[in-house]
């Protein structure tokens, strides 16, 4: 499969990214940030995390890319041909077209944007105890990494949303292992070209990543949450791992 798309799917997506379709609600006003890796430009989330007596609201944009496709149209049917993007060692084939993926409908800063808004309300345990999700456009104010988000929480000079990043990630993760969740953070393997020469080298998470996981994750429990009760919708549940694959230990649960 080629990383270039055909001539019809890339005009129809220029077409579409000069025009979405953005709806009434002007969400622009809160100061979402995303936090991704430095060279990423396909930046499908972003947040805004505030303190609400001794709670949180989590607001949780992702990129609507219903705004400018269309179910049946050509960028629609590749797409589903494509069926992902597929990573290289340093090149990728996108799902979409790049004038939507990493340009149009990229949660990149100053441009607006259209997003589905995420708003969850949680308590001071961590738990989540109202959740609403909407269309609106929303602009981002700036491109994070996770090095330089951890180095301004460990200086002491971070922005007070890092801090409860960092408060409410702790308190999701505790939430996890009480519930026999498991996470297993191994490290990343990269492929670095030094003089034409690719070696892998292993790095670290960093104590970031695993919070803003954990906010994905609490987005995704309330979505669930929203279609159980209205019953639509497809949930992937995972069984009990079989004891026998386990020696010396009780199974744990799942997820």
């Amino acid at each position: 499969m080629s990383a270039e798309f055909p001539a019809a799917v890339e005009k129809a997506a220029a077409a579409a990214a000069a025009n979405p379709r953005l709806p009434e609600l002007d969400l622009t006003d809160l100061p979402f940030v995303t936090i991704d890796p430095e060279s990423a430009m396909d930046l499908d989330r972003a947040m805004y995390l505030e303190r609400s007596g001794d709670g949180f609201v989590v607001h949780y944009a992702i990129a609507d890319l219903a705004a400018f496709i269309t179910p049946g149209d050509a960028i629609d049917v590749e797409a589903n041909r494509r069926g992902e993007t597929l990573y290289g060692a340093d090149s990728k084939i996108p799902l979409h077209p790049k004038v939507i993926s990493e340009d149009a409908g990229s949660l990149l800063p100053d441009p607006v944007r259209p997003a589905l808004v995420w708003k969850i309300r949680v308590d001071s345990t961590g738990e989540g105890t109202e959740i609403t999700v909407e269309r609106a456009p929303v602009k981002s104010r700036a491109k994070l990494s996770y090095a330089a988000v951890q180095a301004d929480l460990d200086a002491g000079t971070a922005d007070e949303m890092f801090t409860i990043l960092r408060e409410l990630g702790e308190l999701r993760l505790a939430r996890e292992a009480a519930r026999g969740g498991v996470s297993l953070p191994l490290p990343e393997q990269e492929i670095v070209d030094e003089d034409g020469t690719r070696h892998l080298e292993f790095r670290q998470m960093l104590p970031v990543e695993n919070w803003n996981a954990q906010i994905s994750l609490l987005t995704g429990f309330g979505a669930a949450s929203l279609m159980v009760y209205a019953r639509v919708g497809l949930l992937r549940t995972l069984p009990p791992a079989d004891p026998a694959t386990y020696s010396g230990c009780t199974a744990p649960h799942g997820r």
